[in-house]
């Protein structure tokens, strides 16, 4: 098999190991109803399951980043998906909330290592021209999870139990460890590496800055997502067989605003093509809060939220340019990032809920965040301009 061959297909196996995490992720949301109905939750107590994933993330990322420095990528990456699929598998065996959210968090602790690492391996096997296009394949297999992995699983969820949502992306991730140990390249390692260094990324404002985007710009998506499925059941009389479609739905704007992003970045530039994903959430976040009531409106919510969300491709982008030597670690981040954002917004969505704004209040909290996120990447531009001029000047 030719070096190119086998980065192809190397990052399919990376792409599966991504369909499993989306999968996972996506589908507890949609699940929500159905684990919340049997443990006798409300919906916002329910949402802490959901937030218990996204602080494993948080918790997780740094971790594994440090854990991992040493590793050859293919073990490090098979190691983390296997230990994504255990865990997936626990979660649908045990009882009880308590054992359910403790495998959420356990299940979260991968998430951001395995992403973060997958998509700088797959963005290394293009030319620096086109690395955001690498990193938006591996991407393709989270976005694609959601028009074919979280309907199967929403629909398990309805017909034979919410347990089975969560078994389906085990399995998947135990298959995707299997390829990634039989496909990837057998890259050595570097047993010299300090593990520590690469906490650098953490004390660079450049990154941070980053980080601090994605934390709350992204955080619309997910004060919407979270509860769009609990909104339809509640203030629509939809068939039953509009919840899955709403989910593949919003797969395929995902999908398609995944392609595009990785384009538009290479076109735009890593600001502009940042700048331009932040009002296209803000717009289709407003459209979704609208749209509460009418469920064929709500079904095209979803396709646009998820398709004006490609903020993820510009901002892994930018970490690349600025996290030097720590690229795993600020690599890794981004995805904490975007799940501290999984956190906030569900957990301020539902501040919302239970204040009795009712269903739009996800909808328009989503738009405050997203608001708040370009201004935090209005920030960060001037700061590097600043810093830019200042080195100028000093030279």
């Amino acid at each position: 098999m030719t070096r190119a061959a086998d980065h192809r297909t190397a990052i399919l196996a990376l792409a599966l190991g991504a369909f499993a995490i989306g999968t996972s992720e996506f589908a507890a949301m949609g699940l929500l109803p159905f684990f919340a109905a049997d443990l006798g939750l409300t919906e916002p107590q329910a949402g802490h399951v959901i937030s218990a994933y996204a602080l494993g993330v948080v918790v997780g990322a740094p971790l594994t980043t440090i854990m991992g420095a040493r590793l050859p990528r293919r073990r490090f990456l098979a190691a983390l998906m296997a230990f994504y699929g255990i865990v997936n598998l626990a979660a649908a065996a045990m009882p009880g909330l308590a054992s359910l959210t403790g495998m959420r968090f356990l299940a979260g602790l991968p998430h951001g290592g395995f992403l973060g690492v997958a998509m700088l391996y797959a963005a290394d096997a293009l030319p620096a021209g086109q690395r955001a296009r690498g990193a938006a394949r591996v991407m393709l297999g989270l976005t694609v999870a959601n028009i074919f992995g979280v309907p199967l699983a929403g629909w398990m969820g309805q017909a034979i139990g919410w347990r089975w949502g969560f078994a389906l992306p085990g399995v998947i991730a135990l298959v995707s460890a299997w390829l990634i140990l039989r496909w990837a390249p057998r890259v050595g390692g570097n047993p010299h590496a300090r593990p520590w260094d690469e906490l650098a990324a953490l004390r660079n404002p450049r990154v941070l800055w980053v980080l601090a985007v994605g934390a709350i710009g992204f955080g619309g998506l997910f004060a919407v997502y979270a509860f769009l499925t609990a909104a339809i059941l509640a203030t629509t009389d939809a068939p039953g067989w509009v919840v899955p479609a709403t989910l593949a739905v919003f797969g395929i704007g995902g999908t398609l605003g995944t392609w595009g992003a990785g384009r538009l970045t290479e076109v735009l530039g890593v600001d502009r093509a940042a700048f331009a994903s932040l009002a296209a959430m803000a717009a289709t976040q407003g459209f979704a809060a609208w749209a509460v009531g009418d469920w064929p409106m709500m079904v095209l919510s979803s396709f646009l939220i998820a398709a004006g969300a490609g903020l993820v491709i510009p901002l892994q982008t930018r970490l690349m340019d600025v996290a030097g030597r720590a690229q795993n670690m600020a690599a890794a981040m981004n995805h904490a990032a975007f799940n501290a954002a999984n956190a906030l917004g569900p957990f301020l969505a539902g501040l919302a809920l239970a204040a009795g704004w009712g269903w739009r209040a996800p909808g328009l909290v989503g738009v405050a965040l997203t608001a708040l996120g370009a201004v935090v990447l209005a920030l960060a531009v001037r700061q590097e301009q600043r810093s830019t001029a200042a080195a100028a000047t000093a030279g």
